[in-house]
């Protein structure tokens, strides 16, 4: 009878062991159905600013690479062709340097400002040139084409050669806001990306042209003006005159995909990271603001 009951004992013991490890792999099982069904999934579309387009590439390739359900594509057109395309509803995200208030044919209102960074713009030019520093009124009599040859402005003898940018692009809006005081540009060849423009600058006797400081590169030399140097630090007090914010417009409400997105580029990896890594400048960073119509103010 003792042996019976020992035995009996053992099978309800064996037993209750199976029910409780039944419950626990159920519980686990449902844990992760859990999980799964908050994974973020998606299609994302950006288009838009040039001079945003390298640190949203990079943080797109970094965000899928844990997100491998979210589907995001990159690309470049401008600033003017960001905001039409999210307003038109062809894209997700719309780039742009500038206030889409700023923008003709674009109604601000039915757009969301996501802002994740500051860029510097700087005037480069080739470097035979033989300029490193021009005054603001020098600079602004290039362009207009008052100036036509470097040796006016303390460099040699040639001919210079205008690079501008389209009408569309954010960083001749930001330029221009910034430099030429409400007069017009000299009719010059114009290029729609940054990219292209370091590239035509370096190869170019004599040309001038500006970039975002995320473009300025070894083989270009950029410009100081009036003895201040184009860097982040004076960026961040406005001592730096040419900067914008960085915006990612959506058409209302982001979903899901798209916010989580959006979140990432305003974390700290992002913002601590590849915005400085990219030569971006963290708007955290900022001891100044700009409003839409260009007004800056302390912090």
């Amino acid at each position: 009878m003792k042996n019976l009951t020992k035995i009996a004992t053992v099978i309800i013991a064996s037993t209750a062991l199976l029910v409780g490890c039944g419950n626990s792999n159920s519980n686990s099982s449902s844990s992760s159905s859990s999980a799964s069904s908050k994974t973020v999934s998606g299609k994302i579309t950006i288009v838009g600013s040039t001079a945003l387009q390298p640190l949203v590439e990079k943080a797109a390739e970094n965000f899928q690479a844990d997100n491998s359900k979210v589907n995001i594509t990159v690309q470049g057109g401008g600033s003017g062709t960001g905001l039409s395309q999210v307003q038109s509803g062809a894209v997700t995200i719309g780039n742009s340097d500038i206030f889409a208030e700023k923008q003709s044919g674009i109604k601000a209102e039915d757009l969301v400002d996501h802002q994740v960074a500051v860029v510097g713009m700087t005037p480069v030019v080739n470097k035979d040139a033989g300029v490193k520093n021009v005054t603001m009124s020098q600079l602004r009599d290039i362009f207009t084409g008052k100036v036509t040859n470097w040796n006016q402005v303390g460099g040699k003898d040639e001919k210079i050669v205008l690079i501008n940018r389209p009408s569309g692009s954010g960083t001749r809006a930001t330029f221009e806001s910034a430099v030429m005081n409400g007069q017009t540009a000299a009719k010059s060849q114009e290029q729609d990306s940054n990219g292209t423009v370091q590239k035509m600058i370096a190869q170019t006797p004599g040309s001038i042209s500006y970039l975002a400081f995320s473009y300025v590169k070894s083989d270009v030399q950029a410009l100081s003006i009036d003895g201040v140097a184009p860097t982040d630090a004076n960026v961040t007090t406005n001592k730096w005159k040419i900067w914008s914010y960085e915006h990612m417009y959506t058409k209302g409400k982001p979903d899901t995909a798209a916010k989580s997105f959006l979140d990432y580029m305003k974390s700290s990896k992002v913002q601590k990271g590849l915005v400085k890594d990219l030569g971006y400048i963290s708007i955290s960073n900022m001891k100044v603001q700009k409003d839409s119509d260009g007004k800056v103010t302390d912090k």
